[in-house]
């Protein structure tokens, strides 16, 4: 399915947006006669994602109330990511226009919060369209709003198509389009290719799957600064000869959301325009991580691009050693920003929850840029610290590196310092340990795969790039 918005040119009915005042909604200066009885009767008080609809003198319907509820306070989110996607979800069916005060609303964020609450994933199940639709408000560029929401619908259909179909064929067959769509060069390393091309981490982890690892490069005509994105496409995570127990393995599906969110973000630069004005590149190392004869085992020490060496302490812990080779190989060409974004670790869960991905990042100056645009940008990330001390828990005493330490401490960060060994050439590198996953419905946001970080980043690179 595609985003899109109702034609201006066809009928369509008034959303009045209402905020609560401290002695009850402060209501527009043009509801038509009775509206405010009416909404008083049904008890609306303009809370956040509220919804009256208001009858016409005729009985039928002539519009609609909308509760936008109290700002929150500066610097901190709001309860509802996306102020106008519920609106979307329960409205009548219909063309629909705002209507009234809307100062203090983003009204970019609010047309986009509405095209994400249309999406649907109906590959597999006739799913009932989006009923109402909004008429793009007066001052927002249409055009900016449906190539936020292509973006992130691309990256919510992969991570939400199961494995038999989303296997590292498909996923390259995924990028080969993208490349298609928007004329980037694709060069793809698979098989044994990649020990020969000097990806042997990449090579280990997926040697063992009925279809072959890979490592898929795009780039983007264009010129300017050079800006590197790497996700990890782990197709499907068995966890390897560390087993997963069933329930630890039911979503691992989703363990390409890394590739998924480049490659959604990729879709927005190109839709925007903005790859004319940098030497944009992505790669995706992409394998299933499988259980056979030859697979990889626990105590196997492997030889990474970079030379280092890495001792497999646990097989599950895969996603850092494809990524490894992946940034060693972007980092070689220096980029002035290298991006890394994955689904690593449960311990970011733990520590932040589903929907807030932790960030890693060396420069301070950066990093409040990130934090900063991501809440404005609707796309919440939250710093984590490369705690150097902990240099030590990846130390192991037979190779150079420990891919999974023991303990349980501190595993989010402990990943984000392995990968960050293998950088040094790039002029800033940020690395995003997200979920890729909505746990249960929210306001645009419905259950299963979803994009992250993909708008902090993609608000970030005009500050970064000056």
């Amino acid at each position: 399915m595609q985003p899109e918005f109702a034609p201006p040119d066809q009928d369509s009915l008034p959303l009045w947006l209402v905020r609560p005042g401290e002695d009850g909604p402060l209501w527009p200066g043009d509801l038509p006669d009775g509206a405010i009885a009416w909404a008083g009767d049904n008890g609306f008080a303009a809370r956040a994602g509220q919804v009256c609809p208001l009858p016409g003198p005729d009985g039928r319907l002539a519009g609609a109330l909308y509760g936008l509820g109290k700002p929150p306070a500066k610097g901190r989110a709001p309860r509802i990511r996306h102020a106008l996607a519920r609106a979307a979800e329960t409205l009548p069916e219909g063309n629909w226009r705002l209507q009234g005060d809307t100062r203090g609303l983003d009204l970019t964020l609010g047309a986009l919060g509405w095209l994400l609450a249309e999406y649907r994933f109906d590959r597999y199940k006739q799913a009932e369209a989006a009923r109402a639709r909004l008429v793009c408000p007066q001052g927002v560029d249409a055009d900016h709003v449906l190539a936020l929401a292509w973006g992130e619908y691309l990256a919510r259909d992969l991570i939400n198509t199961p494995a038999s179909d989303m296997g590292p064929d498909d996923l390259e067959a995924a990028a080969r389009a993208l490349a298609a769509r928007h004329g980037a060069e694709i060069a793809v390393v698979t098989g044994d290719d990649l020990l020969a091309q000097g990806f042997p981490m990449i090579h280990a982890v997926g040697r063992a799957a009925a279809q072959a690892p890979r490592l898929i490069d795009l780039r983007f005509a264009g010129k300017g600064p050079r800006v590197t994105l790497v996700g990890k496409g782990v197709c499907f995570d068995t966890g390897g000869l560390d087993i997963k127990p069933p329930s630890s393995m039911a979503l691992m599906k989703k363990d390409m959301g890394g590739a998924a969110s480049v490659l959604g973000l990729a879709e927005m630069l190109c839709r925007l325009g903005r790859t004319r004005d940098m030497s944009l590149r992505v790669i995706l190392p992409v394998v299933e991580n499988a259980i056979s004869a030859n697979a990889f085992r626990p105590g196997d020490i492997l030889r990474s691009r970079k030379g280092l060496t890495v001792e497999v302490n646990n097989t599950d812990a895969e996603g850092r050693l494809i990524l490894a080779d992946a940034l060693a190989w972007a980092d070689e060409e220096s980029p002035d920003l290298l991006v890394s974004m994955a689904t690593l670790t449960g311990a970011a869960r733990v520590a932040l929850g589903p929907d807030l991905p932790p960030f890693y990042c060396d420069d301070d100056d950066l990093a409040a840029t990130i934090q900063r645009v991501g809440l404005t940008s609707a796309d919440p990330v939250w710093r984590l610290p490369l705690w150097d001390p902990y240099e030590q828990m990846i130390e192991p005493a037979t190779a150079d590196l420990d891919n999974a330490p023991g303990g349980g401490f501190a595993g989010s960060v402990t990943a984000a310092l392995f990968l960050r060994r293998f950088v040094g050439q790039a002029g800033h590198y940020v690395h995003f340990d997200i979920y890729g996953w909505q746990p249960s419905a929210a306001p645009g946001r419905p259950k299963g795969g979803t994009g992250q970080a993909m708008r902090a980043v993609l608000n970030t690179l005009p500050e970064v790039l000056k």
